[in-house]
């Protein structure tokens, strides 16, 4: 994607973007395998699993296409390219609704690895998220299931030259099958700066437990610290920065995501309104249903506009891009969770039955509405982050 903008002095300004070919057969290459890989029925086998994924997938995922490094810079052995190509990602896997720990590993747990680790952490931890042979999971919310930072309690005492974790973490995107636990934490009450940390899964101390939630396409899962030894990843000192970041990246990731979705019920909506008869005729030819398919695409259409203007001003390190993410994802929410009632609504009764498929992307949009904080949430965000 390339954009050109008008001087920063400017009040106001305009940015032109568009993919580039390179990204459109990228894009196109990632849709194929998609769809051949993630049909619906395969959705509705993976998300009865504990696992919630195959395994067979995510190494044809990891070695052919290169997706969990896509991001990731060549010499930590990634595919070296940027925010831009993971969204496209992102939103190829949210139009399918691929089932896989992708967004647990790729986006949340290495960014916060690239965001806070030193050199030789990344050296050392990101080859193997890369090219896929090691799953990852990043730890943030708590019991209450704030997503924000300052409500972090979890405690990481110092001990030994490393540190024990003591608290309890939930809401863990596939947090069940995840090798590597990328933990924030808040030091002693005598500090209460907050850090990250890093521990093996297996390590004595961890506890998880796969929960129970209304969209089984995106495993959670409860993770317990009783004393569990963990290593401090980058300083103390930029733990706080390297989480705003990481949820800012995601949150960016997360939209176009929803995005995906959202075009889906989209077509969805466009194909049955072409299908379905009624009175002698199609109900996509009567004004109603005009007037209600022309509303969900300029919806959808704007929220893609919002998605992809985050991610270029996040590829650019643009002043404005944290500001940007908030944006992108309260409007995603919004977008998504209203497109998928309204693609039910135009199916009828039959939007509401469990064999028919629109439900899969609804709970989809409501589980994403919550994840990284709601639409609200994000619109304060922006506010402070705008000084309004």
């Amino acid at each position: 994607m390339s954009a050109s903008t008008e001087p920063r002095h400017e009040p106001a300004r305009r940015i032109q973007y568009a993919f580039t070919d390179e990204q459109e057969q990228f894009r196109a290459a990632l849709r194929r395998f998609l769809t051949d890989k993630s049909p619906t029925t395969e959705v509705r086998r993976l998300m009865a699993t504990a696992e919630g994924y195959d395994p067979a997938v995510w190494r044809q995922l990891s070695d052919e296409l290169a997706l969990p490094g896509v991001h990731i810079a060549e010499k930590y052995g990634g595919a070296g390219f940027g925010m831009v190509e993971l969204c496209i990602v992102t939103e190829e896997l949210g139009r399918a609704l691929l089932c896989a720990p992708y967004f647990s590993t790729a986006v949340l747990a290495a960014n916060a690895i690239l965001n806070a680790g030193s050199e030789t952490q990344k050296k050392s931890l990101l080859p193997d998220l890369a090219s896929g042979k090691r799953l990852a999971a990043l730890a943030i919310t708590e019991i209450n299931g704030n997503w924000d930072p300052s409500a972090i309690e979890l405690t990481a005492t110092p001990e030994g030259g490393g540190y024990r974790l003591n608290g309890t973490k939930s809401y863990v995107v596939d947090g069940q099958v995840a090798n590597l636990l990328v933990v924030a934490a808040r030091l002693p009450a005598s500090d209460e700066r907050l850090a990250i940390f890093t521990l093996d899964a297996s390590w004595p101390g961890v506890e998880r437990r796969l929960l129970d939630s209304m969209d089984p396409t995106r495993k959670i899962a409860r993770i317990d610290f009783r004393g569990a030894r963990a290593d401090l990843l980058g300083s103390v000192d930029g733990g706080a920065r390297a989480i705003a970041r990481t949820m800012d990246q995601a949150a960016i990731a997360l939209a176009n995501e929803m995005m995906g979705g959202a075009q889906v019920m989209l077509d969805s909506a466009v194909a049955y309104s072409k299908m379905r008869v009624q009175f002698g005729r199609p109900i996509g030819s009567f004004q109603a249903i005009k007037h209600k398919l022309a509303d969900m695409l300029l919806d959808v259409e704007l929220g893609k506009s919002a998605a992809y203007y985050a991610a270029q001003t996040a590829a650019t390190e643009d002043r404005e891009w944290p500001a940007m993410a908030s944006l992108a994802k309260a409007a995603a929410t919004e977008t998504y969770l209203r497109t998928a009632l309204d693609c039910i609504q135009l199916h009828g009764g039959i939007g509401f039955t469990w064999d028919n498929d629109t439900h899969l992307w609804f709970k989809r949009a409501k589980s994403s509405e919550a994840f990284l904080g709601d639409a609200n949430y994000h619109r304060e965000l922006l506010m402070q982050r705008w000084g309004v």
